[in-house]
């Protein structure tokens, strides 16, 4: 496949063409384009890139599919996605990777990035095979949707990743002090009467964890940061020279507890929504380098898992198809963060943390691309949603610019807006 992307933008504000030749972005075609993309207007990039997803597969399929979830993702503009291992069974067997990524190659959608759990079935009890499940093509190990309790097995956990140049991805949450919390502790749950998780159930297990991957060669990578305070404690460590990263989701940085007000169950998530000053906080972690990466989080639930009470609905939101044009909206175009951050937090920084080549747009680069349309507004439309999870989104009807327009995975067109 030959392929031209002509007069797009990239992020430096500068016009250039694209061009594409089996798979890798060439200074040259051979011959005349098989296809040509007029990039007028739109912004180029290379593909996003999402460190934390939950596509639901296998054996959720009613929440999410592999195929859905993967529509849902270049539909967004993102080209890879490292799928979460809370699965049923469990991503913990090479067997499990294998057939993943093989579903994954026969849909030829977004590249799929399969992460293992770092115990066997998320128990926390017995290490997981991890070499064994690296050489069948897992890219992390992590028990996202349980908290990792016991601190003997997670420095073993960590200095055995080591071994293998792996990361261990940790939800930073201490069940004790978590309890049963459904949202923030703090003004709103009280007024509300509902059970809170307070920040320092946060803060202490990130306290915890950095002390451990201190006294290790491991790497040890904060997973939805949703608080001032477990950003300072990352950000210590880092000036510390601990090899410490970390990530933010889009609802962290946008939405806040006041939202559970409505007592609606799609602003339930783990962690919670805190307050307007975490959001600052968060903010101001991507401004001065200390977050690393955004994850996206991406969790769909069933419409009837949804509608029940805060006190029983399940944690998690759908938003990998706009979330960046939800970050650009709120962000960007507001002047509060440059066009070139939100993208290198995006790309090259889930690459770094998943030592995956740097992406690109030059020369030899992998041609994993995107065209976002930064000009035109459109107002967020669940119902529209590739994911399974049409029934609502806590940014429904917000009109939102930087939309993906298409999106090019190994020099192949998988998302057309305009198709």
């Amino acid at each position: 496949m030959k392929l031209r992307i002509s007069n797009a933008t990239d992020m430096h504000g500068k016009s250039r063409d694209v061009l594409i030749e089996n798979g890798v972005i060439v200074s040259s075609l051979s011959a005349a384009p098989d296809l040509e993309i007029d990039g007028a207007g739109l912004l180029v990039t290379p593909a996003l890139i999402d460190p934390h997803a939950h596509l639901r597969s296998p054996g959720q399929e009613e929440k999410e599919s592999l195929e859905t979830g993967l529509q849902a993702a270049v539909a967004g503009g993102y080209g890879s996605v490292v799928c979460m291992p809370n699965t049923a069974p469990v991503i913990d067997t090479p067997e499990v990777v294998r057939a993943l990524l093989e579903r994954a190659s026969q849909l030829g959608l977004a590249r799929l990035l399969p992460a293992a759990a770092v115990t066997q079935g998320q128990q926390g009890k017995l290490l997981s095979d991890a070499a064994a499940l690296k050489a069948a093509g897992a890219v992390m190990l992590t028990d996202d949707g349980r908290t990792n309790e016991d601190a003997g097995l997670l420095r073993r956990a960590l200095i055995y990743a080591a071994a293998l140049g792996l990361v261990v991805s940790v939800h930073a949450e201490d069940a004790g002090l978590r309890g049963d919390g459904v949202m923030n502790e703090g003004l709103v749950s009280e007024t509300l009467g509902l059970p809170g998780n307070p920040v320092v159930a946060e803060a202490a297990r990130i306290a915890r964890d950095l002390e451990i991957v201190a006294a290790t060669s491991g790497r040890l990578h904060v997973q939805h940061l949703s608080s001032a305070r477990g950003l300072e404690l990352v950000r210590g460590a880092k000036a510390q020279g601990v090899r410490v990263t970390c990530e933010v989701g889009p609802h962290h940085l946008t939405l806040t507890d006041s939202a559970l007000e409505s007592f609606d169950a799609i602003y339930k998530v783990a962690p919670p929504l805190r307050l307007q000053s975490d959001c600052d906080a968060l903010l101001q972690g991507i401004l001065d380098g200390t977050i690393d990466c955004i994850g996206t989080d991406h969790a769909p639930h069933t419409a009837a898992e949804k509608e029940r009470d805060l006190l029983e609905a399940p944690f998690g939101i759908a938003n990998i198809e706009l979330c960046f044009p939800l970050l650009y909206t709120r962000f960007v175009h507001t002047g509060k963060l440059e066009l070139t951050r939100l993208v290198e937090l995006m790309t090259a920084g889930p690459a770094q943390l998943l030592d995956l080549p740097h992406p690109s747009l030059e020369v030899g680069a992998v041609a994993d691309v995107t065209l976002f349309d930064l000009s035109s507004e459109r107002r967020v439309d669940p119902s529209a949603f590739k994911s399974k999870a049409r029934f609502g989104s806590p940014w429904a009807g917000e009109a939102l610019r930087g939309w993906a327009v298409a999106t090019i995975v190994g020099g192949r067109v998988v998302y057309d807006a305009r198709a």
